[in-house]
């Protein structure tokens, strides 16, 4: 799979902080990736196209003083990582100054097997195609009234890491991770409807292409006949999709980097009651089964398990090591990096909102009469970053005398996020690992109180 193995990282990465000091640089560090992934797309029963590419490379980030300089390439070679540490050197050199541009100080990093998976590199090209045209064909055969599909997909991506810096950070790790969805589509009534069904996994082997194809099909169906529901507060339940939407949305907010800018409802408030206990948000960068985990973060500091909001108060914030440093305190191992040209910023890793004891029927049951949301469109442009209102559009369904009733769409559910949480009345006992808002581990959630604008 591989024309450079991820052994040969590692020694990249020292040799790149060995050429930065060498350069006149104070301190440096180098943060060396791979990346290969591939995806197919099937229609119609047919393989409609199949794209893999791998990238790998570099990012150097030299220190002079507090200036910073970053350098970045795909030359792994003793000579292409002397020219680009020399460049980053460089630039640091004539860098401004900023006091809060301190390397992070080496920590223990544990171990974490299980990351990987052999069946991303073992399962052949047709293999993954079988397994996307079985999703394409379950959506077909479960429903007469489900008429086509309108995307079929298998994706995977393998991940090799390797991190070294001048204050004795060196590290490295493999990471795999696999998903497959669709859009299936549903006629009725005169109307046509399309519905969503996913799954990820470490490998393709853990993907259950059946269920992926019946739950597109069966959330398709179950919309055909929407209408607009009546204008009114009531209670709200989230189905996991809607409810990760909204978790990827808060973590993003209880990121330093926004609080600091006072682009943050949380702002200014740790320490409050900002939540019911029954909502509880945690960050785990070390979770076996979520896909953004790791030994350590993007600037080589160990992941862990972080608790955001707790016991209804606000316990913490995600910091990388600049906003840490900003504020006086240590980073929660939350920098991230889309790669090897980028450089580092803070941002939450795995998500995961606490499970409730109650099945999704009996939160239909406690909700009485209200709504079932399923799906909410432009959740990041219908919210304001500073004081957290939010108008979004959403569909789902009625619920009438505790059970779902008619399908509903076009309308809007209003609030603010903090009214919200707080209105959180019970969490399912049911979770589910969504990528909608980063990676995300929630159940459906009841919310006591939400305004609805529809007819």
């Amino acid at each position: 799979m591989s024309e450079m193995p991820s052994t040969e990282l590692s020694p990249a990465a020292n040799r790149a902080v060995e050429a930065a000091l060498g350069a006149g640089a104070s301190a440096a560090e180098a943060y060396a990736s791979r990346d290969t992934g591939r995806e197919i797309r099937v229609h119609g029963g047919q393989v409609e196209s199949l794209t893999a590419a791998t990238q790998a490379g570099i990012g150097i980030r030299a220190g002079s003083g507090h200036g910073v300089g970053y350098a970045s390439g795909t030359d792994l070679t003793e000579a292409g990582v002397t020219a680009l540490a020399a460049r980053a050197a460089e630039m640091a050199a004539v860098a401004e100054e900023d006091e809060y541009a301190a390397p992070p100080v080496p920590a223990e990093i544990e171990a974490l097997p299980g990351l990987d998976s052999p069946s991303v590199g073992e399962w052949s090209a047709g293999q993954v195609a079988d397994l996307a045209l079985t999703v394409e064909r379950t959506a077909l055969a479960a429903d007469p009234r489900v008429v086509g599909v309108e995307t079929a997909v298998y994706a995977d991506s393998t991940e090799q890491v390797a991190i070294a810096s001048s204050t004795g950070i060196a590290a490295s790790y493999e990471a795999a991770n696999c998903f497959a969805y669709l859009q299936a589509l549903a006629e009725g009534d005169g109307s046509r409807e399309t519905g969503l069904g996913f799954g990820l996994a470490r490998g393709p082997e853990d993907l259950d292409p059946e269920a992926i194809g019946a739950e597109g099909a069966a959330r398709a169906v179950s919309m055909i006949g929407a209408g607009k529901p009546a204008s009114r507060s009531c209670p709200v339940v989230l189905d996991p999709t809607v409810a990760a939407s909204f978790a990827g949305l808060i973590g993003g907010a209880l990121a330093a980097r926004a609080v600091q800018r006072g682009r943050s409802p949380f702002a200014g408030r740790l320490g409050e009651e900002v939540a019911s206990t029954t909502f509880a948000l945690h960050d785990d960068g070390r979770d076996p089964a979520g896909a953004a985990s790791a030994p350590f973060d993007g600037e080589g500091v160990p992941r862990r398990r972080i608790a955001l909001i707790e016991g209804g108060k606000l316990q913490s914030f995600l910091y990388d090591t600049y906003t840490a440093n900003r504020e006086g305190t240590e980073s929660t191992g939350s920098a991230s990096r889309s790669g090897y040209r980028s450089l580092p910023s803070v941002s939450a890793s795995n998500l995961i909102v606490a499970a409730g004891d109650l099945s999704t029927e009996a939160l239909l049951r406690e909700a009485g009469d209200g709504v079932f949301v399923t799906d909410v469109a432009g959740l990041h442009s219908g919210v304001n970053p500073v004081t957290g209102v939010f108008s979004v559009g959403a569909s789902g369904r009625v619920i009438s005398g505790g059970a779902l009733a008619e399908p509903i769409r076009e309308f809007t559910i209003a609030g603010e996020l903090v009214a919200m949480l707080r209105a959180v009345a019970a969490a399912g006992s049911e979770t589910r690992w969504v990528p909608f808002g980063g990676s995300v581990q929630t159940p459906p959630l009841l919310v006591s109180e939400l305004s609805i604008s529809g007819t």
